[in-house]
């Protein structure tokens, strides 16, 4: 498709956020045809991108060297969050297995985490991995609420949390449990603050709809710095940061960029629901967006700050 796609644009709200982008610069719809789309994840050794199709319950690739999209896993276990971890491997959220899964290089599936104290989690639902090996994911409900993104079940664990798994103990630890419903997570370039984003107020009324801020001491364990921002269209659903520390999140009417003093510095309009964002391409400063039945793209001048 050439030229603009309505519906799409930069809306420049603080001067910073010009130098963000170049002015002939235009979102690009690369796919469409899902249900509601999450998890983008870049891998740059294949270069494509792999994504989820919730309650279609499958897996979507795209591939940028021939601009084609396919079935990556089908069923997926209603995949939602994915990225890469260290040595280039997939790492999933599914809400069908109330899991978070690795898929090794040979395509078979260890699961990581799938219960806490012997009770099984969620729905996990977005995923970090930090340098140190260790995957960081958020536990809502979402996936057990009903049958569209997985399996209606009760709550075993009591509650939606943030863990904390360790690779190399076989542990899960609960690091955060004053979250209504945690959502997306990222670090830092530095990895010293984690941000996660509280979407309370899809189900309860008046409930938190922003994204926190919090201190990662060299233990793993986290303080709570406060709300790095309110959501002003919807809710903020997942994000990720660039090399600069801005935060390009999701939202209702597009992606919000911000910068780490907080300021709102502009949007790309996109004309559907925004769920999840990913940096990908050669340079990693495309950012790949996923907005409830279509794939879209747009180079920045921005550099993720890390793969996947």
């Amino acid at each position: 498709m050439f030229g603009e796609i309505e519906g799409t644009g930069f809306e420049v709200l603080d001067p910073r956020f010009e130098s963000c982008f170049v002015g002939h610069a235009r979102v690009e719809r690369l796919w469409t045809g899902g249900r509601w789309l999450e998890g983008p994840a870049w891998f740059a050794a294949g270069r494509y991108l792999v994504f989820s199709d919730i309650p279609n319950n499958r897996m979507m690739r795209y591939d940028d060297t021939s601009g084609q999209t396919s079935v990556f896993r089908s069923p997926s276990d209603n995949s939602n969050g994915n990225t890469v971890d260290n040595q280039g491997r997939l790492v999933t959220c599914e809400h069908l297995t109330r899991r978070v899964t690795r898929t090794d290089f040979d395509g078979g599936i260890t699961v990581q985490a799938d219960r806490v104290a012997g009770k099984r989690l969620n729905s996990p639902n977005d995923v970090a991995v930090k340098s140190d090996g260790t995957i960081w994911f958020t536990d809502p409900s979402y996936g057990i609420l009903h049958d569209y993104e997985g399996d209606y079940g009760e709550e075993e664990i009591g509650g939606c949390h943030v863990y904390r798994y360790d690779p190399a103990t076989g542990v899960t630890d609960r690091v955060a449990s004053d979250f209504v419903k945690p959502n997306g997570l990222a670090f830092s370039p530095d990895e010293t603050v984690l941000y996660i984003a509280d979407t309370g107020g899809t189900h309860l009324p008046g409930g938190p709809r922003h994204i926190r801020k919090l201190a990662v001491s060299g233990d793993g364990k986290l303080s709570d710095l406060g709300i790095f921002a309110e959501c002003t269209a919807g809710f903020f659903d997942g994000f990720r940061l660039d090399r600069k520390g801005r935060i390009w999140t999701s939202a209702g009417d597009g992606v919000h960029a911000y910068d780490p003093d907080g300021t709102l510095l502009g949007k790309i309009h996109i004309p559907e629901i925004v769920s999840n964002v990913a940096f990908g391409g050669e340079k990693r400063n495309r950012l790949f967006i996923t907005a409830t039945t279509s794939l879209y793209a747009v180079y920045l001048t921005a550099n993720g700050s890390r793969p996947g």
